[in-house]
């Protein structure tokens, strides 16, 4: 039985008149006696009986109407609860970078506009969380890379994220206004692990480039390469945003790395065939508005 039924009856009961409750629904006459009837036939009684120029409900159709009224309430509640999304969770696959110093803030904004919806992120590189959004594991990803596109995904660009040659204080390089890739000549490299799409590039400019170096260390950990660079062990490439505290406290110095194929963004990736409820388009919409305006 459709709810259109129950809205119709409800109405017919509230004005008296089948003719009225046409004008109110925008529907033609002959529709509204036809629903009445069916909803009869559903039911094996009789509604509603002509009373003078009127229509009044029989004692069936008062004990319907009681019903009637409270299966419309639930109707709206459960629109306004789905439509909310007021409860449930989102799954965010990220980057360390993006999980440690980008997201953070968006996440304490998050929680205030929907405190009832768990976040979990999920960590892994870009060909991870890329798989895993078209697979439909996560609901969002968060990557670094150069512009981004897969037919199967939408791609939100949120802003150009610097890449810096990161160095001890006293290294040579803290007297450039920028890192140029033959200034990376015999240089020690420490590496972030493979996977990492700065570190594909890097490697792959320096083979193309025929610029020699030596693999010092290979970390998973942003803090352990890090270290290392604050002991002197060698130099890394790493997102400006990920070593910002290390430099205001003169750790490291941070100097940019510059090359036409050196341009890296953070984006948003979802697929193309998600249901969007409101907590995930809350989510897409508090990054996308946070980076205009920042």
């Amino acid at each position: 039985m459709e709810l259109t039924y129950l809205k119709t009856f409800r109405e017919v009961a509230k004005s008296g008149s089948y003719t009225r409750a046409a004008e109110t629904l925008g529907y033609a006459q002959s529709s509204v006696t036809t629903q009445i009837q069916k909803l009869e036939a559903a039911y094996g009684a009789v509604l509603l009986e002509r009373y003078g120029r009127g229509m009044k409900l029989t004692l069936a159709g008062e004990t319907l109407l009681q019903y009637a009224d409270e299966i419309a309430r639930l109707h709206e509640e459960s629109k306004e609860v789905v439509s909310k999304q007021s409860k449930g969770t989102l799954s965010v696959g990220t980057i360390e970078t993006m999980a440690a110093f980008y997201l953070p803030p968006y996440l304490q904004a998050y929680r205030k506009q929907f405190p009832d919806i768990n976040v979990t992120l999920q960590p892994g590189n870009e060909p991870y969380i890329i798989e895993e959004v078209k697979e439909g594991s996560l609901d969002v990803g968060i990557i670094l890379d150069p512009p981004f596109s897969d037919p199967e995904l939408h791609t939100v660009v949120l802003r150009e994220e610097q890449l810096v040659i990161i160095a001890h204080p006293d290294h040579r390089f803290g007297g450039l206004s920028e890192v140029r890739l033959e200034d990376l000549e015999n240089e020690s490299l420490i590496l972030t692990e493979d996977g990492c799409t700065y570190r594909a590039m890097l490697l792959k400019l320096l083979r193309s480039g025929q610029v020699g170096y030596q693999l010092a260390y290979e970390f998973g950990n942003l803090e352990a390469i890090k270290q290392c660079v604050i002991y002197g062990l060698g130099v890394a490439l790493l997102p400006r945003i990920a070593v910002a505290e290390a430099v205001r406290q003169g750790l490291v110095s941070a100097t940019p790395f510059v090359h036409p194929e050196c341009r890296f963004y953070t984006q948003l990736i979802y697929a193309k065939r998600k249901w969007q409820s409101a907590a995930f388009k809350g989510f897409v919409t508090l990054l996308g508005e946070g980076e205009a305006t920042a």
